[in-house]
């Protein structure tokens, strides 16, 4: 389970060294992706073939269901660590997100986040005037 915020840097060739409280789970092996909020999605690989299982239940068919899967699937790559607890987050995925150079890393659940200090700050502030107000926010899902 992926838990707590952690500040890093990104450095000029675009390494980023995960929080060791998280490189065992990665230790196999993880996939990095676009996320929403213009964040990084980091899924160690057992859990990335779960996601990956969903995406693969959605209809063909269906134009949002494509472009959905497209955004995902064509923006991911998988990453092993370095000896140093390192990924390296390629230029599209750094673009996308907006990293520059200090990022924060955030654990949420079965996954890893990567979000832009700044661009996480004004997040975090909004989040928790929203989470502040839970129980009338959340109330249609029993939480």
């Amino acid at each position: 389970m992926f838990l707590g915020q952690y500040r890093h840097t990104v450095d000029k060739k675009g390494r980023l060294v995960l929080p060791a409280r998280f490189r065992e789970r990665l230790s196999r092996g993880c996939v990095v992706t676009k996320g929403q909020e213009r964040c990084l999605y980091v899924f160690p690989m057992d859990r990335w073939e779960e996601e990956a299982e969903k995406y693969r239940q959605l209809p063909r068919t269906d134009a949002r269901a494509r472009r959905l899967t497209r955004a995902f699937f064509a923006g991911a790559i998988d990453q092993e660590l370095d000896a140093a607890g390192r990924i390296q987050v390629p230029v599209r995925l750094r673009d996308y997100a907006g990293l520059d150079r200090e990022v924060a890393v955030i654990g949420v659940e079965e996954r890893a986040e990567i979000w832009d200090s700044s661009a996480w700050d004004q997040y975090d502030a909004e989040a928790d005037n929203y989470y502040s107000n839970i129980e009338e926010a959340f109330s249609d899902f029993g939480i």
